[in-house]
């Protein structure tokens, strides 16, 4: 199972729309983010510091960089 590192605090998901997750993403310093399908999680890739990482935002608003 993969590893998760929290981002961010834990504002809900549900009330946030993409535009506003993307900009809390650019906020911490992430780039060429794209939203990727995944059924309820949010789901991302994005650049932070030269480096593709994936990202996650569950049900209860948490942000997730998933460790390889």
């Amino acid at each position: 199972m993969a590893a998760l590192a929290l981002v961010w605090g834990s504002s809900s998901a549900l009330s946030l729309t993409s535009e506003e997750i993307i900009a809390k993403l650019r906020a911490a310093g992430y780039s060429h983010i794209q939203e990727l399908p995944a059924g309820k999680i949010k789901t991302y890739r994005a650049v932070k510091e030269g480096t593709a990482r994936s990202l996650i935002v569950d049900s209860t608003g948490q942000l997730a960089e998933v460790a390889r």
